[in-house]
Protein backbone atom coordinates (compact mmCIF):
# COMPACT_ATOMS: atom_id res chain seq x y z
CA UNK A 1 0.00 0.00 0.00
CA UNK A 2 0.97 3.23 -1.25
CA UNK A 3 0.33 6.76 0.20
CA UNK A 4 1.32 10.18 -1.72
CA UNK A 5 3.71 11.03 1.16
CA UNK A 6 5.27 7.19 0.85
CA UNK A 7 9.11 7.83 0.95
CA UNK A 8 9.97 5.03 -1.01
CA UNK A 9 8.08 7.16 -3.94
CA UNK A 10 8.94 10.73 -2.66
CA UNK A 11 12.36 10.08 -1.26
CA UNK A 12 13.50 9.14 -4.51
CA UNK A 13 11.57 12.00 -6.19
CA UNK A 14 13.23 14.98 -4.43
CA UNK A 15 16.17 12.65 -4.79
CA UNK A 16 17.69 11.70 -1.29
CA UNK A 17 18.27 8.00 -1.63
CA UNK A 18 18.17 5.34 -4.31
CA UNK A 19 19.57 1.71 -4.91
CA UNK A 20 21.35 -0.16 -7.33
CA UNK A 21 20.68 -3.89 -7.78
CA UNK A 22 24.54 -3.94 -8.18
CA UNK A 23 24.91 -2.80 -4.66
CA UNK A 24 21.94 -5.41 -3.36
CA UNK A 25 18.74 -5.70 -1.46
CA UNK A 26 18.14 -3.25 1.72
CA UNK A 27 21.50 -1.75 0.62
CA UNK A 28 20.40 2.34 -0.42
CA UNK A 29 22.47 4.62 -0.98
CA UNK A 30 22.18 8.40 -0.24
CA UNK A 31 22.48 11.42 -2.45
CA UNK A 32 23.78 14.80 -1.60
CA UNK A 33 20.29 16.32 -0.37
CA UNK A 34 19.51 13.15 1.76
CA UNK A 35 23.35 13.58 3.00
CA UNK A 36 22.55 16.86 4.48
CA UNK A 37 19.29 15.48 5.84
CA UNK A 38 21.43 12.69 7.59
CA UNK A 39 24.31 15.06 8.34
CA UNK A 40 21.88 17.48 10.04
CA UNK A 41 20.81 15.09 12.12
CA UNK A 42 24.19 13.48 13.24
CA UNK A 43 24.75 16.82 14.11
CA UNK A 44 21.73 17.49 16.02
CA UNK A 45 22.05 14.15 18.04
CA UNK A 46 25.62 14.84 18.80
CA UNK A 47 25.46 17.92 20.86
CA UNK A 48 22.31 16.73 22.31
CA UNK A 49 24.26 13.94 23.77
CA UNK A 50 27.19 16.38 24.36
CA UNK A 51 25.34 18.58 26.21
CA UNK A 52 23.54 15.65 28.22
CA UNK A 53 26.99 14.58 29.73
CA UNK A 54 28.01 11.97 26.91
CA UNK A 55 30.94 10.83 25.78
CA UNK A 56 31.37 9.78 22.29
CA UNK A 57 33.43 6.48 20.69
CA UNK A 58 33.93 4.85 17.31
CA UNK A 59 33.70 0.99 17.02
CA UNK A 60 34.59 -1.75 14.43
CA UNK A 61 31.98 -3.02 12.40
CA UNK A 62 33.35 -6.31 13.10
CA UNK A 63 33.71 -8.63 16.25
CA UNK A 64 34.80 -12.01 16.84
CA UNK A 65 31.74 -14.58 16.99
CA UNK A 66 32.89 -15.14 20.65
CA UNK A 67 32.28 -11.71 21.41
CA UNK A 68 28.56 -12.32 20.27
CA UNK A 69 28.43 -15.54 22.10
CA UNK A 70 29.29 -14.13 25.33
CA UNK A 71 26.70 -11.24 24.57
CA UNK A 72 23.90 -14.12 24.08
CA UNK A 73 23.65 -12.94 20.78
CA UNK A 74 25.06 -15.86 19.21
CA UNK A 75 22.47 -18.12 20.80
CA UNK A 76 19.55 -15.79 20.97
CA UNK A 77 19.95 -13.58 17.57
CA UNK A 78 22.04 -15.17 15.40
CA UNK A 79 18.66 -15.97 12.90
CA UNK A 80 19.20 -12.33 12.24
CA UNK A 81 22.94 -12.05 12.14
CA UNK A 82 25.15 -12.12 8.46
CA UNK A 83 27.01 -15.72 8.63
CA UNK A 84 30.33 -15.89 10.13
CA UNK A 85 33.68 -14.90 8.03
CA UNK A 86 36.89 -16.72 7.83
CA UNK A 87 39.52 -14.61 8.81
CA UNK A 88 43.05 -16.27 9.88
CA UNK A 89 41.79 -19.00 11.90
CA UNK A 90 38.83 -17.47 13.16
CA UNK A 91 35.54 -16.33 12.68
CA UNK A 92 34.50 -13.08 12.34
CA UNK A 93 30.95 -11.19 12.31
CA UNK A 94 29.25 -7.90 11.31
CA UNK A 95 28.09 -6.98 14.24
CA UNK A 96 24.19 -6.88 15.19
CA UNK A 97 24.07 -4.56 17.61
CA UNK A 98 26.92 -2.17 19.33
CA UNK A 99 26.01 -2.50 23.00
CA UNK A 100 28.90 -5.69 23.05
CA UNK A 101 31.74 -3.54 21.92
CA UNK A 102 30.33 -0.55 24.34
CA UNK A 103 30.71 -3.27 27.46
CA UNK A 104 34.44 -3.88 26.15
CA UNK A 105 35.56 -0.43 25.91
CA UNK A 106 34.15 0.30 29.26
CA UNK A 107 35.69 -2.81 30.75
CA UNK A 108 38.77 -1.73 29.35
CA UNK A 109 39.07 0.96 32.12
CA UNK A 110 38.53 0.94 35.58
CA UNK A 111 35.96 2.85 37.44
CA UNK A 112 34.83 4.21 40.12
CA UNK A 113 31.22 4.87 41.60
CA UNK A 114 32.10 8.46 41.04
CA UNK A 115 32.47 8.72 37.51
CA UNK A 116 28.87 6.68 37.46
CA UNK A 117 26.59 6.95 35.67
CA UNK A 118 29.24 6.73 32.46
CA UNK A 119 27.22 7.88 29.59
CA UNK A 120 28.91 6.44 26.08
CA UNK A 121 27.27 7.14 22.77
CA UNK A 122 28.12 6.40 18.96
CA UNK A 123 26.78 6.63 15.47
CA UNK A 124 27.81 3.41 14.45
CA UNK A 125 26.71 1.26 11.95
CA UNK A 126 25.33 -2.15 12.66
CA UNK A 127 23.77 -4.72 10.23
CA UNK A 128 20.90 -6.90 9.87
CA UNK A 129 19.94 -10.04 7.77
CA UNK A 130 16.72 -9.20 6.86
CA UNK A 131 14.64 -11.66 4.66
CA UNK A 132 13.85 -9.60 0.96
CA UNK A 133 10.17 -9.83 2.06
CA UNK A 134 10.55 -7.88 4.38
CA UNK A 135 12.83 -5.33 2.96
CA UNK A 136 11.53 -1.66 1.80
CA UNK A 137 13.01 1.49 1.08
CA UNK A 138 14.94 3.30 4.04
CA UNK A 139 12.33 1.58 7.15
CA UNK A 140 13.61 -1.54 6.95
CA UNK A 141 17.33 -2.43 5.83
CA UNK A 142 20.64 -4.57 5.93
CA UNK A 143 23.06 -1.59 6.72
CA UNK A 144 22.00 0.00 9.49
CA UNK A 145 23.74 3.68 11.19
CA UNK A 146 22.09 3.58 14.56
CA UNK A 147 22.31 6.55 17.04
CA UNK A 148 23.11 4.64 19.92
CA UNK A 149 24.28 5.20 23.68
CA UNK A 150 24.69 2.94 26.85
CA UNK A 151 24.98 3.91 30.35
CA UNK A 152 26.66 2.57 32.85
CA UNK A 153 25.43 3.24 35.98
CA UNK A 154 24.14 2.10 40.00
CA UNK A 155 20.63 0.80 40.62
CA UNK A 156 19.97 3.61 42.01
CA UNK A 157 20.17 6.15 39.43
CA UNK A 158 18.85 3.81 36.78
CA UNK A 159 15.59 5.60 36.80
CA UNK A 160 16.44 8.88 36.93
CA UNK A 161 18.83 8.07 33.50
CA UNK A 162 16.55 6.47 31.53
CA UNK A 163 13.74 9.42 32.37
CA UNK A 164 16.61 11.68 31.14
CA UNK A 165 16.76 9.72 28.20
CA UNK A 166 13.10 10.04 27.24
CA UNK A 167 13.59 14.04 27.83
CA UNK A 168 15.88 13.96 25.07
CA UNK A 169 13.86 11.87 23.30
CA UNK A 170 10.77 14.21 23.88
CA UNK A 171 12.56 17.05 22.85
CA UNK A 172 14.15 15.91 19.71
CA UNK A 173 10.99 14.63 18.02
CA UNK A 174 9.51 18.74 19.09
CA UNK A 175 12.47 19.56 17.26
CA UNK A 176 11.77 17.21 13.73
CA UNK A 177 8.22 18.12 14.38
CA UNK A 178 7.05 14.70 14.49
CA UNK A 179 5.06 12.94 17.48
CA UNK A 180 5.23 9.33 18.77
CA UNK A 181 2.11 7.19 17.96
CA UNK A 182 2.41 5.41 21.34
CA UNK A 183 4.40 4.27 23.84
CA UNK A 184 5.07 0.47 24.59
CA UNK A 185 6.47 -1.50 27.28
CA UNK A 186 8.10 -4.27 25.69
CA UNK A 187 7.76 -7.53 27.90
CA UNK A 188 9.07 -10.93 26.99
CA UNK A 189 6.89 -13.59 25.44
CA UNK A 190 6.94 -17.60 25.69
CA UNK A 191 9.82 -19.23 24.29
CA UNK A 192 13.35 -19.83 24.55
CA UNK A 193 14.26 -16.30 22.44
CA UNK A 194 14.67 -14.58 26.15
CA UNK A 195 17.37 -14.73 28.69
CA UNK A 196 16.21 -17.20 31.42
CA UNK A 197 16.55 -14.90 34.52
CA UNK A 198 13.21 -14.03 36.51
CA UNK A 199 14.74 -11.61 38.77
CA UNK A 200 16.42 -9.66 36.96
CA UNK A 201 13.31 -9.05 34.51
CA UNK A 202 11.19 -8.47 37.54
CA UNK A 203 13.45 -5.55 38.23
CA UNK A 204 14.16 -4.22 35.15
CA UNK A 205 10.36 -4.04 34.41
CA UNK A 206 9.61 -2.51 37.32
CA UNK A 207 12.45 -0.02 36.60
CA UNK A 208 10.71 1.19 33.52
CA UNK A 209 7.19 1.33 34.58
CA UNK A 210 8.01 3.81 37.48
CA UNK A 211 9.95 5.86 34.83
CA UNK A 212 7.06 5.97 32.21
CA UNK A 213 4.59 6.73 35.34
CA UNK A 214 6.86 9.27 36.22
CA UNK A 215 6.71 10.52 32.70
CA UNK A 216 3.10 11.26 32.72
CA UNK A 217 2.45 8.75 29.23
CA UNK A 218 -0.21 6.40 28.15
CA UNK A 219 1.53 3.09 27.86
CA UNK A 220 0.86 -0.03 26.55
CA UNK A 221 1.99 -3.37 28.05
CA UNK A 222 3.03 -5.86 24.97
CA UNK A 223 4.49 -9.21 25.71
CA UNK A 224 6.61 -11.10 23.27
CA UNK A 225 8.79 -7.59 22.42
CA UNK A 226 11.56 -7.38 24.42
CA UNK A 227 15.10 -7.58 23.67
CA UNK A 228 16.39 -10.99 24.17
CA UNK A 229 17.97 -9.98 27.60
CA UNK A 230 15.67 -7.10 29.26
CA UNK A 231 12.71 -5.41 28.92
CA UNK A 232 12.05 -1.89 26.79
CA UNK A 233 10.32 1.06 26.10
CA UNK A 234 9.53 1.34 22.37
CA UNK A 235 8.50 4.96 20.84
CA UNK A 236 5.94 3.88 18.38
CA UNK A 237 5.44 5.72 14.94
CA UNK A 238 3.26 5.64 12.31
CA UNK A 239 2.94 5.90 8.59
CA UNK A 240 0.64 7.43 6.88
CA UNK A 241 -0.81 4.45 6.16
CA UNK A 242 -1.51 3.66 9.78
CA UNK A 243 1.43 1.15 9.85
CA UNK A 244 3.73 1.48 12.92
CA UNK A 245 7.53 0.89 13.68
CA UNK A 246 10.00 1.59 16.84
CA UNK A 247 11.98 4.74 16.29
CA UNK A 248 13.47 5.44 19.86
CA UNK A 249 13.89 3.24 22.60
CA UNK A 250 15.18 2.71 26.42
CA UNK A 251 16.24 -0.35 27.76
CA UNK A 252 17.44 -2.05 30.88
CA UNK A 253 20.09 -4.71 30.96
CA UNK A 254 21.43 -6.16 33.94
CA UNK A 255 22.60 -9.27 32.05
CA UNK A 256 25.15 -8.56 29.64
CA UNK A 257 26.81 -6.38 32.48
CA UNK A 258 27.40 -9.65 34.10
CA UNK A 259 28.02 -11.63 31.16
CA UNK A 260 31.09 -9.70 30.46
CA UNK A 261 31.84 -9.36 33.85
CA UNK A 262 31.72 -5.29 34.56
CA UNK A 263 32.76 -3.50 37.41
CA UNK A 264 32.69 -0.54 39.42
CA UNK A 265 34.36 0.27 42.54
CA UNK A 266 31.77 1.47 45.07
CA UNK A 267 32.06 3.74 48.35
CA UNK A 268 32.85 0.61 50.24
CA UNK A 269 36.25 -0.07 48.15
CA UNK A 270 34.12 -3.18 46.87
CA UNK A 271 33.66 -4.39 43.30
CA UNK A 272 30.18 -3.92 42.35
CA UNK A 273 28.10 -4.68 38.97
CA UNK A 274 26.98 -2.07 37.18
CA UNK A 275 23.52 -1.50 34.98
CA UNK A 276 23.72 -0.92 31.65
CA UNK A 277 20.76 1.40 30.20
CA UNK A 278 20.73 1.24 26.59
CA UNK A 279 19.10 4.22 24.91
CA UNK A 280 18.44 5.19 21.11
CA UNK A 281 16.96 9.09 20.54
CA UNK A 282 16.32 8.75 17.21
CA UNK A 283 17.08 5.30 16.12
CA UNK A 284 18.25 4.32 12.83
CA UNK A 285 18.89 7.07 10.93
CA UNK A 286 17.56 5.64 7.65
CA UNK A 287 14.55 5.05 9.82
CA UNK A 288 14.12 8.88 11.01
CA UNK A 289 14.42 10.23 7.51
CA UNK A 290 12.07 7.71 6.04
CA UNK A 291 9.28 8.54 8.97
CA UNK A 292 10.75 12.47 8.52
CA UNK A 293 10.06 12.51 4.71
CA UNK A 294 6.38 10.80 5.00
CA UNK A 295 5.49 13.15 8.20
CA UNK A 296 6.28 16.52 6.23
CA UNK A 297 5.90 15.81 2.70
CA UNK A 298 9.60 16.52 1.81
CA UNK A 299 9.19 20.03 3.46
CA UNK A 300 11.37 19.56 6.65
CA UNK A 301 11.90 21.69 9.29
CA UNK A 302 14.23 24.86 8.16
CA UNK A 303 17.40 23.13 10.17
CA UNK A 304 16.80 19.72 8.33
CA UNK A 305 15.85 20.59 4.88
CA UNK A 306 18.46 19.88 2.23
CA UNK A 307 19.09 23.46 0.60
CA UNK A 308 17.24 25.84 3.40
CA UNK A 309 17.46 28.91 1.24
CA UNK A 310 17.82 29.47 -2.56
CA UNK A 311 18.46 32.88 -4.58
CA UNK A 312 16.66 33.91 -7.03
CA UNK A 313 17.84 36.62 -9.27
CA UNK A 314 14.85 38.07 -11.55
CA UNK A 315 17.28 38.53 -14.55
CA UNK A 316 21.11 38.25 -15.48
CA UNK A 317 21.59 41.73 -14.35
CA UNK A 318 21.16 40.58 -10.65
CA UNK A 319 23.42 36.95 -11.07
CA UNK A 320 26.62 38.43 -9.11
CA UNK A 321 24.82 39.77 -6.09
CA UNK A 322 22.79 36.73 -5.82
CA UNK A 323 25.91 34.61 -5.98
CA UNK A 324 27.27 36.93 -3.21
CA UNK A 325 24.06 35.85 -1.49
CA UNK A 326 24.76 32.30 -1.61
CA UNK A 327 28.55 32.73 -0.47
CA UNK A 328 26.99 34.72 2.46
CA UNK A 329 24.75 32.43 3.84
CA UNK A 330 27.42 29.40 3.29
CA UNK A 331 29.53 31.48 5.75
CA UNK A 332 26.91 31.26 8.13
CA UNK A 333 26.47 27.63 7.92
CA UNK A 334 23.93 27.59 6.04
CA UNK A 335 22.74 25.43 3.22
CA UNK A 336 22.23 27.42 0.06
CA UNK A 337 22.00 27.45 -3.86
CA UNK A 338 21.54 29.43 -6.68
CA UNK A 339 18.36 29.01 -9.10
CA UNK A 340 19.28 31.36 -11.97
CA UNK A 341 17.44 32.41 -15.12
CA UNK A 342 18.71 30.14 -17.26
CA UNK A 343 16.83 28.09 -15.03
CA UNK A 344 13.57 29.37 -16.40
CA UNK A 345 10.94 32.10 -15.41
CA UNK A 346 10.87 33.57 -11.80
CA UNK A 347 7.69 31.69 -11.51
CA UNK A 348 8.64 28.51 -12.47
CA UNK A 349 11.66 28.53 -10.44
CA UNK A 350 9.69 29.40 -7.74
CA UNK A 351 7.45 26.73 -8.17
CA UNK A 352 10.20 24.10 -8.78
CA UNK A 353 11.73 25.67 -4.99
CA UNK A 354 8.36 24.84 -3.54
CA UNK A 355 10.24 22.84 -0.35
CA UNK A 356 13.09 25.42 0.32
CA UNK A 357 12.45 27.17 3.71
CA UNK A 358 13.31 30.56 2.47
CA UNK A 359 13.43 31.93 -1.17
CA UNK A 360 15.31 34.93 -1.53
CA UNK A 361 14.09 36.98 -4.57
CA UNK A 362 16.85 39.47 -5.99
CA UNK A 363 15.42 42.26 -8.51
CA UNK A 364 17.07 45.61 -9.31
CA UNK A 365 15.97 47.56 -6.74
CA UNK A 366 17.65 44.60 -3.85
CA UNK A 367 20.52 44.35 -5.94
CA UNK A 368 21.10 48.19 -5.84
CA UNK A 369 20.58 48.48 -2.37
CA UNK A 370 21.83 45.39 -0.67
CA UNK A 371 18.52 44.32 0.19
CA UNK A 372 16.51 40.63 -0.23
CA UNK A 373 13.09 40.18 -0.26
CA UNK A 374 12.40 36.62 0.98
CA UNK A 375 9.27 34.62 0.29
CA UNK A 376 8.67 31.23 2.74
CA UNK A 377 7.71 28.32 1.03
CA UNK A 378 3.94 28.91 2.82
CA UNK A 379 3.48 31.53 0.19
CA UNK A 380 3.93 34.54 2.84
CA UNK A 381 6.40 37.30 1.84
CA UNK A 382 8.31 39.31 4.28
CA UNK A 383 9.05 43.09 3.07
CA UNK A 384 12.22 43.53 1.58
CA UNK A 385 15.58 44.30 3.75
CA UNK A 386 18.97 44.18 4.62
CA UNK A 387 20.22 41.41 3.10
CA UNK A 388 22.64 40.83 6.57
CA UNK A 389 19.64 41.19 9.07
CA UNK A 390 17.71 39.08 6.59
CA UNK A 391 20.32 36.19 7.13
CA UNK A 392 21.23 36.70 10.91
CA UNK A 393 17.35 35.87 11.15
CA UNK A 394 17.01 32.94 9.39
CA UNK A 395 20.32 31.42 10.54
CA UNK A 396 19.19 32.22 14.35
CA UNK A 397 16.07 30.35 13.79
CA UNK A 398 17.93 27.12 12.03
CA UNK A 399 20.58 27.15 14.90
CA UNK A 400 18.22 26.66 17.17
CA UNK A 401 15.92 23.99 15.42
CA UNK A 402 13.32 25.88 15.33
CA UNK A 403 9.80 23.93 13.16
CA UNK A 404 8.26 27.63 12.64
CA UNK A 405 9.96 29.43 9.98
CA UNK A 406 9.77 33.10 10.91
CA UNK A 407 9.79 32.82 14.84
CA UNK A 408 7.19 33.89 17.27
Amino acid sequence: MTTPHDHRRLGRELDLFDTDPLMGAGLPYWLPDGAAVRHALEDYVREAERRAGYQHVHSPVLGKRELYEISGHWSHYSEDMFPPMELGGEQVVLRPSLCPHHALIYRSRSHSYRELPFRMAELGGMFRSELSGVLGGLTRVRAIQLNDAHIFCTVDQVAEEAYAALELIRRAYDAMGIRAARFRLSLPGAGGKYVAAPELWRRSTGLLREVLDRSGVAYDAVAGEAAFYGPKIDVQIADPAGRESTLSTVQVDFHQPERFDLRYVGADGAKHRPVMVHRSVIGSLERAVAHLIEAHGGAFPPWLAPVQLVALPVSDAEVEQAEGLVRRCLDQGLRARLAGPEQGTLSARVRAARLVPYQAVIGAREAAADLVAVRLRDGRHLDPGPTEEALRRIASLIHAHSTDLIGR
